[in-house]
Parts: C-alpha cells; sequence; structure tokens
C-alpha cells in the first residue's frame, strides 16, 4: 500500500471510510461493527457517525446505525445517468423500513400504470406484483395522482376513451365522479384508494414531479385495508409517503440541472 502524500487529508479519508463500510450486505452496522469494519477507535469512529448523522447522511435510533438517501448528494454526477428506478430506490427502501408497508413506483403508460420499482414487504394481493405489472390507472392510487397531474385537454381524452369497469364492488366507474376524485387529488396532494382495485387492498399514493413541476411517476403505499383506520393511515402513512415522493421528486431535478 503506498504512502499518503502530504496534501492527504486523514479526517476525510476516515469519513469516506465510514460511508463506505455499510454495503448491501450490511445495511446497518452497530458502533464497534463500523469500528472493525474501517480499524477506527470506537470513540473515532462514534465522532463521524455522529457527524454524518448530525449532517443527515447517517440515522440512527441510538444503537444502529444505516445511510439515508442523502448520501445521494455525494455522488450527483454519477446520478446523472441513472434511471427513474434506480433514483427511486434508495427511497423505496427507507419508506417501505420506516412503515413496514410495501412500496411502489410507477409510470403512465397509456391508460394503465406500471410498476418500474418495487419493495415489497409482505403478499397483500391475489396477483403478484412485478417490474412491469399493469393496472388500469383508474382503480389504482398512483394512476389518479398522475391522472390528476394530466392537463385538462389530455385528462378529457382519457375520460372520453377509457372503459371503467367494476374490478371490485368499491370500483368507481362513473366518469363524472372520476373526474370530481381527482379534483380531490389535485387539491389534496395525494390521492387515498381503498379496495377499488382488489378487496382488502388499501394504496395511497403521491407525485413524483421533475424539475419543470410536471408529474413524471407516482409513489405509493399499500396495505391490507383492516390493518389502519382511515384516520390512521393520514396520520402515520400520508406524511412520510409525502416526504418521499418529494424526496425523489427533488433528486430527479438535481439531476435534471435544478439545484
Amino acid at each position: 500500500m503506498t504512502e499518503p502524500s502530504q496534501e492527504y487529508v486523514q479526517s476525510l479519508g476516515r469519513g469516506l471510510a465510514v460511508i463506505r463500510s455499510f454495503d448491501a450486505t450490511h445495511p446497518r452496522r452497530t458502533l464497534s461493527e463500523v469500528a472493525k469494519a474501517t480499524d477506527l477507535t470506537r470513540a473515532t469512529a462514534r465522532r463521524f457517525l455522529l457527524t454524518l448523522a448530525e449532517l443527515g447522511y447517517v440515522g440512527t435510533d441510538g444503537s444502529v446505525f444505516w445511510l439515508t438517501p442523502r448520501v445521494l448528494e455525494l455522488g450527483y454526477a454519477y446520478l446523472s445517468s441513472l434511471t427513474l428506478p434506480e433514483v427511486a430506490g434508495p427511497h423505496l427502501e427507507s419508506l417501505a423500513e420506516q412503515v413496514h408497508e410495501s412500496t411502489s413506483v410507477s409510470i403512465l403508460d397509456g391508460p394503465d400504470v406500471v410498476y418500474v420499482a418495487r419493495v415489497p414487504v409482505s403478499r397483500i394481493m391475489t396477483v403478484s406484483i412485478n417490474i412491469g405489472t399493469r393496472f388500469p390507472a383508474y382503480a389504482t392510487s398512483m394512476g389518479r395522482v398522475m391522472l390528476a397531474g394530466l392537463s385538462d385537454e389530455a385528462l378529457a381524452h382519457y375520460l372520453s376513451t377509457v372503459t371503467l369497469e367494476p374490478l371490485t364492488g368499491q370500483t368507481l366507474i362513473d366518469a363524472t365522479g372520476l373526474r370530481a376524485e381527482l379534483t380531490k387529488v389535485r387539491a389534496d396532494g395525494y390521492s387515498l384508494v381503498d379496495q377499488e382495485l382488489e378487496e382488502g387492498l388499501r394504496s395511497m399514493a403521491a407525485p413524483i414531479r421533475d424539475h419543470t413541476g410536471s408529474v413524471v411517476a407516482a409513489v405509493n403505499i399499500s396495505t391490507q385495508s383492516a390493518r389502519y383506520s382511515t384516520a390512521t393511515v393520514r396520520k402515520d402513512l400520508i406524511p412520510p409517503l409525502l416526504a418521499v415522493a418529494e424526496a425523489i421528486s427533488s433528486d430527479l431535478s438535481r439531476i435534471q440541472g435544478r439545484i
């Protein structure tokens, strides 16, 4: 191993070593594990971890540490080449870990939503969801936030051409009622769909926007309807969902040159 040059900043090198000690195999580490992985004393590793935590790059519950999506700020030159699923992935994992529910990102393709990223926590649907899975936009929370983001002309075209079929007894299949619901989604900034795609499934979604403010995708949380009341969903699940939607949108904006 070559000797560091005189310009080498040891503290910076150690801080980066602490960040690199987390990986796919070790996404969460204790202080002792970080110290061992970086060949630092516990006291030194603790100072770096707490500094990174104060800067927002590391999260902790007091005993275990993990990287936050903010570390992405350290590599936006690289991120500029990433796709939406790659950018959204760390945020979805963080959200799923926080709420203990499955999270997904989809885009609008014609009359359907298409899943482009997903972090499943438990199997709550009879239909398996994979990357590329399609569902009719009108019956999904992600579909509705993206439909609500369409121009008036594009939405009018959608409503005049789509066939609204009942997927469950709860599915909204009235075009006038759907338009009113989309107006509400625009005002609220999120969509909550209860058992319209599948019995027992409740989902909520928020829009992902690009640097122009246009809705380009949606992020959602899906759960069993029996697990939460509507009031609990709005209190415990909607706020972190909105925060992640904003974080993904911010990443996309920075990638597109809007800092």
